[in-house]
């Protein structure tokens, strides 16, 4: 059985979108000071790094 495979755009305009909206959610768990909010904010990191490793492969 193949793995799954995360899906993400194959297009960089979409890719960027999707990395934009990530940092923006980092954004705003930084914004809240609270336990929830630094939670967020971590997840929000990692989904991050994830888009942006898979925009640099992308074609132009």
């Amino acid at each position: 059985m193949p793995a799954l495979a995360l899906p993400y755009p194959k297009n960089r305009r979409d890719g960027a979108r999707l990395l934009s909206s990530a940092l923006v959610i980092t954004s705003i768990g930084l914004i809240a000071h609270n336990p929830a909010g630094w939670s967020v904010a971590g997840l929000g990191g990692l989904v991050s790094l994830y888009c942006w490793s898979r925009y640099r492969r992308l074609e132009r």
